[in-house]
């Protein structure tokens, strides 16, 4: 699984009662958020099997538990596919899904189709078959990232709407100067900061942002990650281990410059302490996703972007006690 897809799962768990809200005005009417959320993601792989080929293509998909306030139906179920580029055969495997789903628990069934691919003119919606006086039509809410008003996302206080936004520039930015996408995604961490969200959920989308919209430039995403760790803590928003981390590489960086006592060591200091962090880097956020997730140590090397071997060794370096069984 691809680090987007990854990072899409995570925010998707971190931040659903907003999805809820953002497509459903009358969520808190519908739904009972006190009772909380039940992820049925593993069922999900038992109704759909890895392939064995494990160079297959894998998919975001989560099936969610969601208990409602009333109705005849205590709960439902809330299925959602991120679909990342064209496939003629996805409203084939939404029907799939559904009724893959709907046999097994016979509950209702709301599924969504976030699609964040670049072709403008792929946006499916319904699954239709017909033969000889049978026919059936299963139509699923379909949300298009790229069609989606950066003015009105930015306007919007939910959450949800922030991820569509940093989605949208990532889409858009392959097509813009760095310097531009430079600017971009910085006007959205600042924006994010002046949100009325909660701090811990904010520290989630600045994760999102960091790591899902990049400028393909290594030097330049340091220096981006430095100036938006500096704005986070001119706002005195706790840091995330990841900003944590990234602080440590400025603080280096100033001192290597210091050391050097030049007119430019400041900027040399910059480049070796952004080269020299990112060994450190990598390790604090390999253990880290260690300790306090669930990914398996394949995804944790590709969201970290080092190699399998990497995180094994950095496994075998830790306390058994740190890492849950």
């Amino acid at each position: 699984m691809k680090r987007n897809d990854i990072l899409w799962k995570s925010i998707l768990e971190d931040i659903f009662d907003d999805f809820l809200k953002f497509f459903f005005p009358n969520a808190e009417i519908l739904f009972d958020f006190e009772k909380g959320f039940e992820y049925l993601d593993q069922e999900l792989d038992q109704l759909f099997p890895p392939e064995a080929d494990t160079f297959a293509t894998r998919y975001v998909d989560k099936l969610v538990k969601v208990q409602c306030r009333s109705g005849a139906e205590a709960w439902l179920l809330v299925h959602i596919e991120v679909q990342g580029y064209r496939d003629e055969t996805f409203p084939d495997r939404m029907f799939t899904y559904y009724y893959r789903i709907w046999d097994k628990h016979r509950k209702p069934i709301t599924a969504f189709a976030i699609l964040t691919d670049d072709c403008r003119h792929f946006l499916p919606s319904q699954f239709e078959q017909a033969c000889l006086g049978t026919a059936v039509c299963f139509r699923f809410n379909s949300y298009k990232v790229l069609d989606q008003s950066e003015e009105e996302l930015g306007a919007c206080d939910n959450p949800f709407a922030q991820v569509v936004l940093a989605t949208k520039i990532a889409l858009i930015g392959k097509k813009l100067p760095l310097d531009e996408l430079y600017r971009l995604k910085i006007d959205l961490a600042k924006r994010l900061l002046s949100r009325n969200i909660p701090k811990w959920k904010i520290g989630k989308l600045m994760e999102f942002l960091k790591f899902y919209v990049r400028l393909g430039n290594d030097k330049m995403d340091g220096q981006l990650d430095l100036e938006i760790d500096h704005v986070v803590n001119q706002s005195h928003i706790p840091m995330t281990f990841e900003e944590a981390i990234l602080h440590i590489v400025k603080e280096e960086a100033k001192e290597y410059g210091k050391e050097e006592g030049l007119e430019q060591g400041l900027e040399q200091g910059i480049e070796q302490g952004i080269a020299k962090g990112h060994l450190e880097r990598d390790t604090l956020f390999v253990q880290n996703l260690l300790r306090k997730t669930k990914f398996t140590q394949k995804e944790i090397a590709q969201l970290a972007g080092v190699t399998i071997e990497f995180v094994k060794e950095i496994k075998r370096t830790l306390s058994q006690t740190d890492i849950p069984k």
